[in-house]
């Protein structure tokens, strides 16, 4: 059993003040900082929260950005190779034409040419006729002598390669 004595009530008393004491001077400011840390650390909890709403939104102004930037990026592409396709067609018309002068002046040039040889060819036959009349005149033959004069004169003119001309 238990002995109640003055031993016991004077500790019971002693344990009851230290108790007092200490939940004056020890309890109270404990619980003050435990209620300061714990307001803290709500304050932290919402403070993150804001943060990570407002890094959300900014994730998503980003995405929005970046999607615009894309789309103006593939804007300034296709207008690009538009551009590019343009000049390329204008450079290649522009090439068509040229080449369409350069082959009109070019055929121009052999017409031209091609009549000035013509008109060379006649005045040299004219000339050789001339002179071929003037040697059967000169020779004062008969018809056969004539005839051989004539394809004599024929012959060397086909030896000279002049004789299949087209006049």
């Amino acid at each position: 059993m238990v002995d109640i004595n003055a031993t016991l009530v004077a500790q019971v008393i002693n344990f009851l003040i230290l108790v007092a004491i200490l939940t004056k001077v020890a309890y109270k400011p404990l619980m003050k900082i435990l209620e300061e840390r714990r307001a803290a650390i709500e304050g932290s909890i919402a403070s993150a929260q804001k943060e990570r709403e407002e890094a959300e939104a900014m994730k998503a102004e980003y995405k929005a950005q970046l999607a615009q930037a894309r789309a103006e990026a593939q804007a300034i592409v296709a207008k690009a190779e538009r551009t590019a396709k343009e000049s390329r067609d204008a450079i290649l018309a522009e090439a068509k034409r040229e080449q369409a002068r350069m082959l009109a002046s070019a055929r121009e040039e052999i017409a031209l040419e091609k009549q000035r040889a013509l008109a060379e060819l006649r005045r040299e036959v004219v000339s050789l006729s001339t002179l071929a009349a003037s040697k059967v005149l000169s020779e004062n033959l008969d018809a056969q002598k004539n005839s051989a004069l004539v394809e004599r004169f024929i012959d060397e003119l086909d030896k000279d390669g002049s004789g299949g001309l087209p006049c």
